[in-house]
């Protein structure tokens, strides 16, 4: 059963891990993809780039992909991947708002500069890609869904994340907001909250294996989660499935946070 059939999927962040596996979920669900990267220059998929490789990926399932470079911070990269998602594809059913940056650092003397890059790309470029993709599903007239990428930070602290976990409550704040706000245009908003995901944003965190088993050892499913449970969740909520979804935020993360009350 595909979720998303004839849909069109805007996707920030959508070149590698989580935001990838949105991307070519939602193909796979039969949806039309657009992608936001922002220096693409991993390696890691042989001689391709991490964008070619997914936008090839989407392809191959028979859908359409297009990719836009642009830094999420800037104002004007949601005002542009939505004029060129509505370009290539007519119109966009579905956001997924994911594009973040996890630097660890500890509070005491974090660099100005790392705190403000942080706040914004996670928080301010989740709100004007939320605020650029609304009024174009406002203006079609058939409503649509938000997902946006939070995080268990929101919920929890972290000793080497005093930057980061403030945007990812901030992200949940937002989508709850926007519930309220959108919900009478028919467009319904939601985060998703990963838990320990084995991603490129904590591999030098969990590089180590006492650390890495350690992490595994507080999860009651016994694993990190894989980028593509975060993507399935995605799906659900962008999908028709998800209809009386809104305003909800959704723990993703094999029982983590229950396992630490």
């Amino acid at each position: 059963m595909k979720l998303l059939e004839g849909k069109s999927v805007v996707v920030t962040g959508g070149s590698r891990g989580i935001g990838r596996a949105i991307a070519v979920e939602s193909a796979r669900h039969g949806a039309d993809v657009a992608i936001n990267y922002y220096r693409d220059n991993d390696a890691s998929y042989g001689k391709k780039s991490a964008v070619d490789s997914v936008v090839e990926e989407i392809e191959a399932l028979g859908r359409r992909a297009i990719a836009l470079e642009g830094n999420v911070a800037d104002p004007q990269t949601g005002a542009e991947l939505v004029d060129a998602a509505v370009q290539a594809f007519g119109k966009i059913d579905v956001l997924a708002s994911n594009a973040g940056i996890c630097p660890f650092h500890a509070f005491l003397d974090i660099p100005l500069d790392v705190f403000q890059r942080t706040m914004e790309v996670n928080l301010h470029g989740a709100f004007y890609v939320t605020q650029a993709a609304a009024r174009q599903m406002k203006a079609q007239g058939h409503g649509g869904a938000i997902v946006a990428t939070s995080s268990i930070s929101a919920l929890v602290g972290g000793g080497m994340q005093a930057h980061y976990t403030p945007t990812k409550a901030g992200v949940h704040s937002l989508m709850q907001s926007c519930a309220v706000s959108l919900g009478p245009y028919g467009i319904r908003c939601n985060s998703v909250m990963p838990g320990t995901i084995a991603t490129d944003l904590n591999a030098d965190d969990l590089s180590a294996p006492e650390k890495l088993a350690y992490m595994k050892g507080r999860i009651p499913l016994g694993r990190l989660g894989d980028p593509v449970d975060i993507a399935n969740v995605v799906v659900f909520l962008a999908s028709d499935m998800a209809a009386y979804v809104n305003g909800a935020a959704l723990l993703v993360d094999g029982g983590l946070f229950v396992n630490l009350q």
